[in-house]
């Protein structure tokens, strides 16, 4: 029954549409589609739903079910195939990936319920499929009215700007109408690329690129003489786990005494509020990395103690982002486009992901409604198999793992130094309550709180300033009460 994709009234090209799911979703796109005299034509529905199937909905016939698609596809002349099931799961997602690439079709998918949860479908909404998508999680987009009335005329410092975090906190907090946005890093090419992209967008906004380094406390006390932040973000942090285990001294330097410094700059310029970007990785840590972003925010809590109303320090702890440099997706997908195999740590390893714009949004509306000593924790839905996502990327890179197609395969490599098998995004004894916002969780305050006093602190950083990777590692292992941590690499 393969039919022309000419349309013969006007010799518009028309794109033949297979439909996945003939509920809601779909039949909203096929009546859009129909009515608007889009360049698609919609010619048959699939659906997994038995009762539907041999039924005709919005003019066209439910031929078959999901398994049936390259049969339909063919007999349809079917150029492109559309899921229009909003709460389609990952797997579902990654077996039509499979069944389209078999079927040598294109492959677009409508967005969450979320996203579109305020409104009807429309097919400008459709996307092509995405690595989040495969995860079985929705990407959800905010918008926060109160955001605009803290930030606007505002002047907001962003560190790490250059970073994955950090320019993403940029470019969403830029339309929010801030006075000044101010760019700390101490890489001046990933300052400069950020500045140019924003440059274009900035209004009224004056932007501030400076080229520093936090672990300099002088550089600090010098910048306050010439800047006065209203809002400070603080991004910068050393992240890779396996690279820390080996330059401890590293990652205390930066992710310890740097937010030390940066607390007493945002004391000395007085802020109105403090944010410290978190990971999951500071739950009963058991890397060098986790261990440094853990006394991180034992310095914030101890300054929310000592700030009272002057400034509002918070934090604001999450997992894994998607697409952030260094990240597992893009690792992965380099990976593939080299033809070498992926490295998975261990079949049973899990980590929880969000999109960095998800991350990025969050992060501003939990500072919008932060109180001094907040706790928030971004809800970051179910953990993920590394094992799975490696064989999605491997899905959509074209190969089908379950044929014995897997192209750059898959190789087990057993956990590295600081790894382990699952994260958690919150200690035992931190009591979760809800917020103002449904996904974002804040911990409960409770009586001897954790916190970092000067004189510990000023020794740690001693001990990485001299080097002296031994007596940090039985610092951080006694301050932390873990063990574990006395050893490095290999021993």
């Amino acid at each position: 029954m393969g039919m022309s994709g000419k349309d013969s009234g006007d010799d518009k090209i028309c794109t033949r549409l297979l439909v996945v799911g003939a509920g809601v979703a779909g039949q909203s796109l096929v009546r859009e589609i129909q009515q608007d005299g889009l360049t698609v034509e919609p010619v048959v529905f699939l659906d997994d739903d038995p009762k539907l199937i041999g039924q005709s909905v919005c003019g066209l016939p439910v031929r078959g079910g999901t398994d049936d698609l390259e049969e339909i596809a063919r007999e349809f002349g079917a150029d492109e195939v559309l899921l229009a099931i909003p709460s389609s799961g990952g797997r579902l997602v990654r077996r039509l990936v499979i069944l389209c690439k078999r079927a040598g079709l294109p492959f677009r998918l409508v967005p969450g319920l979320r996203a579109i949860i305020e409104g009807d479908v429309h097919f400008e909404q459709v996307a092509e499929v995405q690595p989040e998508h495969l995860l079985g999680r929705e990407t959800v987009v905010f918008q926060d009215q109160a955001a605009s009335s803290v930030v606007k005329g505002c002047s907001v410092l962003v560190t790490g700007a250059g970073g994955s975090i950090g320019a993403e906190l940029c470019r969403q907090i830029l339309p929010l109408g801030p006075s000044e946005l101010i760019l700390l890093g101490r890489g001046e090419n990933s300052i400069f690329e950020i500045q140019g992209e924003l440059d274009p967008q900035r209004g009224e906004t004056v932007l501030t690129p400076v080229i520093a380094d936090v672990r300099d406390e002088r550089r600090l006390e010098n910048l306050a003489a010439r800047i006065s932040p209203d809002i400070i973000l603080h991004a910068a942090a050393h992240k890779h786990v396996p690279l820390m285990e080996g330059n401890p001294e590293e990652a205390v330097l930066v992710n310890v005494g740097g937010t030390r410094n940066l607390v007493r700059f945002a004391k000395l310029v007085g802020a109105q509020r403090f944010v410290l970007i978190s990971t999951d990785k500071a739950v009963s840590p058991t890397s060098v990395m986790g261990a440094s972003k853990k006394l991180a925010e034992m310095v914030v809590r101890k300054a929310a103690t000592e700030s009272a109303d002057e400034t509002r320090f918070m934090i604001v702890r999450f997992g894994n982002v998607l697409g952030s440099r260094g990240s597992v997706v893009p690792f992965f997908v380099k990976r593939i486009k080299a033809g070498l195999p992926l490295p998975v740590t261990d079949k049973r390893m899990t980590r929880y992901f969000m999109t960095i714009r998800e991350a990025a949004l969050l992060v501003i509306e939990a500072m919008v409604m932060g109180g001094g000593g907040s706790t928030y924790i971004l809800e970051m839905g179910n953990p993920v198999s590394i094992l799975e996502l490696a064989q999605n990327l491997l899905v959509l890179s074209g190969y089908d793992p379950a044929e014995g197609d897997s192209g750059p395969g898959i190789k087990i490599t057993g956990l590295r130094p600081g790894e382990r098998l699952h994260e958690a995004l919150n200690e035992d004894y931190e009591v979760l309550v809800t917020s103002d916002h449904p996904l974002i969780r804040r911990t409960q305050p409770h009586s001897g709180m954790d916190v970092l006093d000067d004189d510990e602190l000023k020794m740690g950083c001693d001990l990485a300033l001299e080097g002296n990777v031994d007596g940090l590692r039985q610092w951080l292992a006694r301050i932390l009460k873990q063990s574990s941590l006395v050893n490095g690499p290999g021993v």
